[in-house]
């Protein structure tokens, strides 16, 4: 899966969870996003978790800065299975 179709699946995600959804792109941040605080963070990792069939380790989502480099994360937990 290339980073541009995990992205495009992000976004159905991000419509379900978010009441304003963003537009997504690779450079997007969550602090661009007013509606993203850490509650709803929770509920979007959930929901990535679930449509990914993956499970992310303790502090590597933090680590990353961005969609682009969320959706990098996503591509190689999926390889892991």
């Amino acid at each position: 899966m290339t980073q541009t179709e995990i992205i495009a699946r992000l976004q159905s995600i991000f419509d379900d969870v978010f009441l304003d959804p963003p537009t997504l792109h690779p450079a997007l941040t969550a602090k661009e996003v007013d509606e993203w605080d850490s509650l709803l963070h929770i509920s979007l990792l959930l929901a990535v978790e679930k449509e990914f069939a993956i499970r992310f380790r303790v502090g590597e989502v933090e680590a990353t800065s961005n969609i682009g480099e969320f959706a990098d994360l996503i591509e190689v937990r999926s390889t892991e299975k």
